[in-house]
């Protein structure tokens, strides 16, 4: 049964009275929030550590300021479907005041907000850089759909503030050759929904042959390309050796004879980058940056704004990528080593699930 609700917001929809539909998603968000926190004694009680109580240096309780996060992620679920049309359909003076406090609290839409996919990268896929730069307030969003214009194909490299990772703002020429094979931000649908190839490694066996995999490399524990690596995927198991490729592969494989060859680091790019969607509430800006963080590692850099870009670009050039098959793979796989020849040292990433 179609409520008074719905019928009115369908109405304001067919007229395009899209301010008004951007008040009815702050209202019904802000409402979302505080329902929620009047449900939770720590969202509020001063006594239970809420929002109303203070800790130790005067600040919101800890209790409190998870109670306020956990009612922030709950009420963006909530309005998800009419966060996604005005972001895809409105104007971009409207969409992007999503994003504004100028509504009071609990009525902006965060970074996590999504439905078919983050509210930002639905934005983001709508209007060029151009004319959402001058709209677009909170930090993290400009950054995300930044960078989310850059995979799409923008050159913000002279139209935009630096980014604070110093993660380039125009594709590397590994990127725009893997963006050829394969775009890891997801089309979206005006009535909600998304349409995005599922990118794996291997994407099939067409070109692999029988390969039997050396003795296992000698793990080298604590890298931080290893963690940065982790958190890429998440989902996937990681490891460093001292040794080549293929024998960080036998550290991960399942046997000691696979299904592998090599490969050119920019078709596995669009992998790796979408191995960092980790679930809706991501975008392939996520997985961009990411990838940087594990590239930037690799070059020993302490901290990716501390890496040299040369040296990165160094790093993919001589970098031996190998990939395998695991016969008990699911839908979602990747298989990947990744090995440089100027330090000695690979590192792999295997893992599969359902999506």
């Amino acid at each position: 049964m179609i409520t008074y609700e719905e019928h009115r917001l369908r109405s304001l929809v067919d007229e395009g009275r899209w301010i008004e539909l951007l008040g009815a998603y702050r209202q019904a968000r802000a409402a979302a929030v505080a329902l929620d926190l009047a449900g939770d004694p720590a969202g509020g009680d001063p006594a239970a550590g809420g929002s109303a109580g203070v800790g130790p240096a005067g600040g919101p309780g800890a209790a409190g300021a998870r109670a306020v996060a956990a009612a922030q992620g709950r009420a963006g679920i909530a309005t998800a479907a009419l966060g996604h049309l005005i972001a895809y359909a409105a104007p971009p003076e409207v969409a992007a005041r999503l994003f504004d406090t100028d509504g009071g609290p609990g009525t902006a839409a965060g970074v996590a907000d999504h439905d078919a996919g983050p509210l930002w990268e639905v934005l983001a896929t709508r209007h060029t850089w151009r004319r959402l730069a001058p709209l677009l307030g909170p930090p993290p969003v400009r950054r995300l759909v930044a960078q989310t214009r850059v995979l799409l194909g923008e050159d913000l490299s002279r139209g935009a503030e630096p980014d604070p990772e110093g993660v380039p703002l125009l594709l590397e020429p590994w990127e725009s050759v893997g963006r050829a094979e394969g775009m890891p931000v997801r089309e979206y649908l005006r009535q909600g929904g998304s349409r995005s190839a599922l990118l794996t490694l291997p994407a099939s066996r067409e070109g692999l042959a029988r390969v039997e995999l050396p003795e296992p490399g000698i793990r080298l524990p604590g890298q931080p390309a290893t963690r940065a690596l982790a958190e890429l995927a998440g989902w996937a198991r990681t490891v460093c050796v001292r040794g080549p490729a293929a024998g960080a592969a036998a550290q991960l494989a399942p046997g000691p004879a696979v299904t592998g060859g090599y490969l050119p680091f920019a078709l596995a790019w669009p992998a790796l980058v979408q191995a960092g969607i980790a679930d809706r509430a991501h975008g392939a800006a996520h997985g961009r940056l990411a990838l940087w963080r594990v590239l930037t590692a690799m070059t020993g850099a302490q901290r990716p704004e501390s890496a040299d870009r040369a040296e990165v670009r160094a790093l993919v050039a001589r970098m031996r990528c190998f990939t395998w098959d695991d016969p008990a793979d699911r839908l979602r796989h990747l298989h990947l080593a990744l090995e440089d020849p100027a330090t000695g040292l690979s590192w792999a990433v295997s893992g599969s699930e359902e999506v």
